[in-house]
């Protein structure tokens, strides 16, 4: 072996960091000078055959090697290589000259059978040796390693000894090594003694002048080292071994930035990138870019004050005796003058240009498993590129290509790949749009490669991965669950299986709360059939069986609760309700025109609210029943249109009345007006109510007020600001006494009895809204028309109508909050 990094009797050693645009330079240098025969690279030799792909026009890094376990595809492990990575120089360097390239690490089959999992590269640091250049940076007095290697080898300039930098920072490697506690894990002695093996073998076919090493600057002094080939050997003997399969996957800056989690990482993969890249004056181009950036987003930033930054980054960088302006001295140049001090848009800046967002490529020719090939093809035939930034997605599903991607992409959840994820729409809120948020990450190809246990494409193994998860689901709810997702999915080819399953699991299984969870997703899934096309009529009689099971055994369900345990069932009856709507909705609506295809609910269901709501009254009106249950009961009630006049203000009485324990009454107030239904606006407009909620706390003796003041401050909490200060306002005054001030004044808009005058000059626009057209006025104010908002607990609203009394308590199909809530009602 050689004593140095030149040619005299032994390898060229060329220790580099990795992911360093430096080394990145200095080896194509070495290259270039030293012209060997070979190039040994650090990594899995398994990677031999795929080094010529490295040539093909469509491979653009970052990119990373994928080995995974064939029988165990989540047992994985990553090399990541970028455009400045030395090795990927040397590949390129290697590939264009027609030189022989070969890796000489640790085999993969042996790195994935020594560990369960390695997510990380192979040069992770260890316990044993920590970070070699965090020890060097500390020797040379710098507190920030990054700094310094900054210093010392990225603003480096050319030299006339191309081989200098690389014999100095061997030498510092071996001096480190010499340390004391430094000496290594038992994972570096055994890739060493290979990387050995792998070195003497190309010396004896290419001679020892025309070998190059590119490695991890640590290993170095190893190489270096001279022991025998039987002392190697007897290293790495009945070493454990599995069967790998390697392959090109694309990879992120964002995962080379050491935050995500690579131990062999930078902190600024975009700051090394772009000295990669720069031709010239690197300070001046970053600050440009940096201002083109701000510009984008909305900021104020002109050339003077990139030209202001680069003085100030030069400055900078004189004043703390660099040898040029570095990523800290542009960071605090642009948060002075371009950002006006704050870090707000100069977090902006780290994400999007310090970090970044590319995304490599690899060529369709490289290995891959058939389930991936069929996404790829999906992903190229719906134009769904895979992207690193993160973006989203709206989706009519009543087009051809839209309903397709949603397809692709609920199968795909289903498989456990997590590419897309379903988000609020800030558009339209009905059953035929959707809206995803999208972004690609790395690890989802080995995703993909587990999911390739299941099938070849990714319909089949989607189907596969349905069928097996229903057989296996322990709760009645996970079955509901992936009914539904089948329904998104399109899967009918796993959708008996899993209503065979579920009508097994619904019959046998007794627990109301279970049921109450089940009921929500399988009623949602009714009415897919609208949009997708799907006979979802055993859906329909496994949901009314699931509601008249519920019905029978809720009451006893909600007798004896502790708090934890009455809030949940307060949640399921919500849900239950929301559910009900729902379906008695979809019972009484319009048969589908012939020769479509629609939700198909049995004519019993028709029936289901009114049974759903006597049950929901003896709840509110059960002396048994847990307070925050019966309050929320009379809260739908009433929202329902369901109450007498006067009868929701009886039961809020009896709630509060002097014979209540306080601890029952503060929870029947929060099952009332607490949560997002609206309570707040309710107190506000209701007076009647709110003067029972203040004659009834200002009753409570001073140690009971200490244990439900939680309680009520958990309910009022979550009120808006406005709604808080109005009702604030409401009790100084003292409720349904005296005036508002504004009111007193004389203040156009404020009195304490509705205008109706005012109030029918909104009529035409609220018939605008919703599409009533010209006899919108008659319709709303003749009709007694109320328009509810229908929410059915996912977060899909319609609009829902029903006969109203004029005074907004409408006893139509919707089952949400009326919309006299929000202020639209049309009244007689």
């Amino acid at each position: 072996m050689s004593t140095g990094t030149g040619r005299a009797g032994g390898p060229l050693l060329l220790g580099v960091r990795h992911h360093g645009p430096g080394s990145a330079r200095a080896v194509g240098a070495a290259l270039d000078a030293a012209a060997p025969g070979v190039v040994l690279i650090e990594g899995p030799p398994e990677a031999d055959d795929l080094v010529r792909l490295a040539a093909d026009a469509d491979m653009r890094p970052p990119v990373a090697l994928l080995a995974h376990v064939v029988d165990e595809p989540g047992r994985s492990a990553f090399w990541p290589l970028a455009e400045f990575s030395p090795e990927w120089v040397a590949i390129q360097w290697a590939v264009r000259r027609g030189v022989p390239v070969r890796f000489m690490d640790l085999p993969a089959a042996h790195t994935l059978a020594h560990r369960k999992e390695e997510r990380g590269g192979p040069d992770e640091p260890g316990p044993g040796r920590g970070d070699p250049i965090g020890t060097l940076a500390d020797a040379a007095g710098y507190d920030d390693p990054e700094r310094w290697w900054e210093d010392v080898v990225e603003h480096r300039g050319a030299g006339a000894d191309p081989f200098a930098p690389f014999e100095a920072l061997g030498e510092a490697m071996g001096a480190l090594r010499e340390t004391p506690g430094s000496g290594g894990e038992e994972r570096d002695l055994l890739r060493e003694a290979y990387m050995r093996l792998q070195v003497r073998s190309a010396l004896r076919e290419f001679g020892a002048e025309s070998v190059a090493v590119v490695c991890g600057a640590w290993h170095v002094p190893a190489l270096r080292q001279r022991t025998t080939v039987a002392a190697d050997r007897a290293l790495l003997k009945g070493l454990p071994k599995v069967k790998v399969d390697m392959t090109w996957v694309p990879w992120t800056h964002r995962r080379l930035a050491r935050r995500s989690g690579y131990g062999a990482g930078i902190d600024s993969p975009g700051w090394y990138g772009h000295l990669f890249g720069a031709p010239d004056r690197p300070v001046e181009r970053w600050l440009t870019r940096v201002a083109g950036l701000l510009r984008e987003e909305g900021r104020i930033v002109s050339s003077a004050h990139v030209i202001e930054a680069v003085r100030l980054a030069g400055t900078l960088a004189a004043m703390r005796g660099r040898p040029l302006a570095g990523l800290t001295e542009t960071t605090d140049a642009v948060r002075a003058v371009m950002c006006e001090g704050s870090d707000v848009p100069l977090a902006l800046v780290h994400d999007r240009l310090v970090v970044g967002d590319v995304l490599g490529e690899v060529p369709e020719s490289a290995p891959a498993v058939p389930l991936q090939r069929d996404l790829g093809r999906l992903q190229r035939k719906l134009r769904l590129k895979p992207e690193a930034l993160e973006r989203e997605v709206e989706l009519d599903l009543r087009k051809e290509t839209d309903a397709a991607r949603s397809r692709l992409l609920h199968r795909l959840r289903l498989l456990g790949v997590g590419w897309g994820e379903p988000v609020r729409s800030r558009g339209s809120t009905g059953t035929f749009r959707e809206t995803w948020r999208l972004r690609w990450e790395p690890e989802l190809s080995v995703r993909v490669a587990e999911a390739g246990v299941w099938g070849t494409t990714v319909a089949g193994a989607a189907t596969a991965r349905a069928e097996a998860d229903a057989v296996g689901a322990e709760a009645l709810a996970d079955v509901t669950a992936l009914a539904e997702q089948c329904l998104l999915a399109e899967l009918p080819s796993a959708l008996p299986v899993v209503m065979r399953v579920l009508a097994d699991r619904a019959a046998l299984d007794a627990d109301v709360g279970h049921l109450a969870e089940a009921l929500p997703a399988l009623v949602r899934s009714l009415r897919y059939g609208d949009v997708r096309g799907t006979d979802t009529g055993a859906l329909g009689e496994v949901a009314l069986g699931l509601v008249e099971r519920v019905c029978v055994g809720l009451p006893s369900a909600c007798v004896g609760l502790d708090a934890e345990a009455a809030e949940r069932m307060r949640g399921r009856v919500d849900a239950v309700h929301g559910a009900v709507g729902l379906l008695g909705s979809l019972a009484a609506s319009a048969a589908p025109e012939p020769g479509t295809a629609g939700a198909e609910v049995p004519p019993a269901g028709a029936g289901v609210r009114s049974r759903w709501l006597g049950v929901v009254r003896g709840l509110a009106g059960g002396e048994r029943v847990v307070g925050i249950v019966r309050g929320r009961c009379a809260r739908l009630l009433m929202d329902d249109g369901a109450l007498a006049e006067g009868e929701a203000a009886r039961l809020m009485g009896l709630a509060l009345s002097r014979g209540s324990e306080p601890g029952e009454a503060a929870a029947w107030v929060e099952g009332f007006v607490g949560g997002a239904a609206g309570g707040g606006m309710l107190l506000v407009h209701d007076e009647r109510l709110l003067g029972l909620v203040d004659q009834w706390l200002t009753g409570v003796s001073a140690e009971a007020f200490v244990d439900v003041l939680p309680l009520l401050r958990r309910t009022f909490s979550a009120y808006e600001e406005g709604v808080r200060r109005t009702l604030g306002e409401l009790v100084r005054r003292g409720p349904g006494r005296g005036t508002s001030p504004a009111a007193a004044a004389g203040v156009p808009g404020f009195a304490l009895e509705l205008d109706r005058e005012r109030a029918d000059a909104v009529l035409p626009v609220v018939g605008l809204l919703l599409e009533l057209g010209g006899a919108a006025d008659d319709r709303l104010k003749g009709g007694g028309v109320v328009y509810a908002s229908a929410d059915d607990g996912d977060g899909d609203t319609g609009w829902g109508g029903g006969r109203g009394d004029g005074r907004g308590n409408g006893s139509g199909s919707s089952r949400a909050t009326a919309v006299r809530d929000n202020g639209l009602v049309g009244a007689a």
